[in-house]
C-alpha cells in the first residue's frame, strides 16, 4: 500500500518490498486478522494505538497502514488532518473525533463499540497518541472492560529529539508543555531544577524565548541543552548549546522559534559542582547592602545558579 503526499506531509523514498526476517511477524497477518473480524467473526474488539508521522509521510509504517485500512473506525484528534493522511494512502475507513473537549463522553461510546466486537484505531494529529495528546480516557475505559489493546509504534517527537540531543539517555523524563503563565512556569521549573535526569519538553513557538529566559535563570545558565525544530521535515534543525547560549540565540534568530519545537535539557550536575568561590564572594558583597531575598535574586541573574539555592546560602551567611 503506497501513499501520495498531502500538503501537510513530506515523503522519503521507501523500500519497494518487505523481506522476511527471523524474529519478525508478517505485516499482512494484521490485515488478515482484521478482515476476518470485520467479515463476521464474534471475537472481542481490539483497540489499536497507532503512531503516525510527525511530518514525513515516509515514516508511516506498513503495519500502521494495514491497521488503519482494516479497522472498523479510526478515532482521531482532528478528523480533517487525519483524513488527509488517509486519502494519501487510499484508505477509506470511517473517522470520528476524539479530542480534549469530548474525550470523556466519546470514550464511553467507543468502549461500547469495542465491547460489541468492533475494532478501533486511536491516532493523534502527529506522532504517538497520549504523548501530550488525547487518548488516556479511552485507554482507561478499554482496560476497565478488559478490551485487548495493541500498540503500533512509530514516530514520537520527544524520543526523536532526545536521540539527537547529545545528552545522557540512560535516565530521562518527559515533562510535556510548561505552564503558559510566567509565575506558574517559574514555580514549576523550581521543582524540576534539582532533577539529575535529562528532561524533555514541548513548547509553543511564541513562548520559546520566555521559557529559555526562565530556564537560564532557574535551572542555570551553563546547563547543557538542545532545541530540535521541524523534526523529519525539510527544515529540520537541532541547536545545541548551554541554556544561556540558546536563550541568546532565540532572541537573535527568528527561525529558531518557527515550527514544532522539542527542548531537551541536561540534568542537575549537583549543587557542589555549581558552587564557586566567586559566587560566594558576590553573595557576601550583595548581602552588605541588600536583604537575602534580593541578594539571591540578583546573584541568580548574574551567575545562572538557582535562586532558591542562593537564598539558602544567603540565610546561612546572615547566621
Amino acid at each position: 500500500m503506497s501513499c501520495s503526499v498531502p500538503p501537510a506531509f513530506e515523503q522519503r523514498p521507501a523500500p519497494s518490498e518487505v523481506r522476511d526476517a527471523p524474529g519478525f511477524d508478517d505485516p499482512l497477518d494484521v490485515s488478515q486478522s482484521l478482515s476476518s473480524r470485520v467479515s463476521g467473526s464474534t471475537d472481542a474488539g481490539v483497540l489499536f494505538v497507532v503512531a503516525t508521522p510527525i511530518g514525513n509521510l515516509g515514516d508511516l509504517s506498513i503495519r500502521a497502514k494495514e491497521v488503519l485500512a482494516g479497522v472498523d473506525l479510526i478515532a482521531a484528534e482532528d478528523t480533517r488532518h487525519t483524513r488527509q493522511l488517509l486519502q494519501a494512502c487510499g484508505i477509506h475507513t470511517p473517522l470520528t473525533s476524539l479530542h480534549e473537549h469530548n474525550e470523556t463522553r466519546k470514550s464511553e461510546a467507543l468502549a461500547r463499540r469495542l465491547a460489541r466486537g468492533e475494532s478501533v484505531a486511536l491516532v493523534s494529529d502527529a506522532g504517538t497518541p497520549l504523548i501530550s495528546d488525547p487518548g488516556f480516557d479511552l485507554i482507561a475505559a478499554a482496560k476497565k472492560q478488559d478490551t485487548r489493546i495493541v500498540v503500533v509504534p512509530g514516530p514520537c517527537a520527544a524520543i526523536a529529539a532526545l536521540c539527537v540531543a547529545g545528552l545522557p539517555t540512560d535516565r530521562f523524563s518527559f515533562e510535556g508543555f510548561p505552564p503558559s503563565k510566567r509565575a506558574a512556569r517559574r514555580a514549576w521549573l523550581e521543582r524540576l531544577a534539582p532533577q539529575e535526569r535529562t528532561m524533555v519538553f514541548y513548547e509553543a513557538p511564541h513562548r520559546l524565548r520566555e521559557l529559555l529566559d526562565d530556564m537560564r535563570e532557574i535551572l542555570g545558565a551553563d546547563r547543557p541543552a538542545s532545541i530540535s525544530r521541524e523534526l523529519t521535515k525539510r527544515f529540520e534543525t537541532t541547536y545545541t548549546d548551554t541554556l544561556a547560549g540558546l536563550s541568546r540565540r532565540a532572541h537573535e534568530d527568528a527561525d529558531m522559534s518557527r515550527g514544532e519545537i522539542v527542548l531537551v535539557v541536561g540534568g542537575n550536575p549537583g549543587i557542589s559542582s555549581a558552587r564557586t568561590p566567586d559566587t560566594d564572594r558576590l553573595l557576601r558583597v550583595l548581602l552588605e547592602e541588600l536583604p537575602p531575598s534580593q541578594a539571591a535574586k540578583i546573584a541568580a541573574r548574574l551567575t545562572g545558579e538557582r535562586r532558591s539555592d542562593l537564598y539558602e546560602r544567603a540565610m546561612r551567611e546572615r547566621g
